[in-house]
């Protein structure tokens, strides 16, 4: 599959929160933690499971950095 987006951040999926219609997906990369909210179908379609390989794809028109 190709894609416009150049952020694809492979890991493994450490959690599965699912809610009413959306999940919370948490990926380690490398010791980091990416959580994506999708929706619980998507979770379904995709086969997503706790330990599984999947990929963090970011798109952002903004990307904002802040300090305090």
């Amino acid at each position: 599959m190709k894609l416009s987006a150049r952020n694809v951040l492979d890991g493994t999926i450490t959690e599965i929160v699912k809610g009413a219609v959306t999940s919370h997906v948490k990926l380690d990369i490398g010791g980091t933690t990416v959580t994506a909210s999708i929706t619980n179908e998507s979770v379904a379609e995709l086969g997503l499971t706790v330990g599984g390989k999947a990929s963090a794809v970011i798109k952002a028109t903004d990307v904002m950095i802040g300090v305090k």
